[in-house]
């Protein structure tokens, strides 16, 4: 059944929402992918921090194109859906990654970041980064460390002092 222009309209002004709230997206293929299984790698995005989605090729073109992106005809092409990163660009990139090495019929096409175009490779080396809460443990362990040390280098006289009054205390009192 075709769709009626205010249908059309309404998809394409939802389509742009998504990429003017995303800072990545990932377009990929799902062809053969079960239901249950769709519904698995929706999970894993929104666990990332993101949404995944089947758009239409056609109103998927208009919509990259009046969003500012320059889209390879081969991104859209066959069964398109997108994977969406809110909040964590690496994270939602990983989710898709680690789906589509459990399900061959998920194979990712390309994806932009902000508005860089990036080929399949580049989303797969994206996906082997950090995500943003292990990133920022390593950055508040990095931050901590000096102070860690300062600490235990201005403590260190003060307990060198203790033990040597502590080794005259228990120092068995000669007659």
């Amino acid at each position: 059944m075709a769709l009626s222009k205010d249908k059309k309209q309404a998809i394409l002004a939802e389509y742009e929402d998504w990429l003017s709230k995303s800072e990545a997206v990932y377009l990929t293929e799902y062809t053969g992918l079960t239901m249950p299984d769709f519904n698995e790698l929706r999970k894993r995005v929104r666990e990332a921090g993101g949404e995944f989605h089947v758009v239409k090729n056609t109103l998927g073109q208009l919509a990259f194109k009046n969003a500012g992106y320059d889209v390879p005809a081969e991104f859209l092409t066959g069964s398109s859906a997108v994977g969406l990163a809110f909040s964590d660009a690496p994270g939602v990139a990983k989710a898709i990654a680690d789906f589509s090495k459990e399900k061959e019929a998920v194979k990712i096409k390309g994806g932009f970041l902000g508005k860089e175009l990036l080929s399949k490779d580049s989303v797969t080396r994206l996906a082997t980064l950090p995500s943003l809460p292990v990133v920022r443990s390593q950055f508040l362990a990095l931050l901590n460390t000096p102070a860690t040390q300062l600490a235990r280098l201005l403590a260190e006289p003060g307990r060198r002092v203790a033990q040597v009054v502590k080794a005259y205390a228990d120092k068995p009192a000669s007659a």
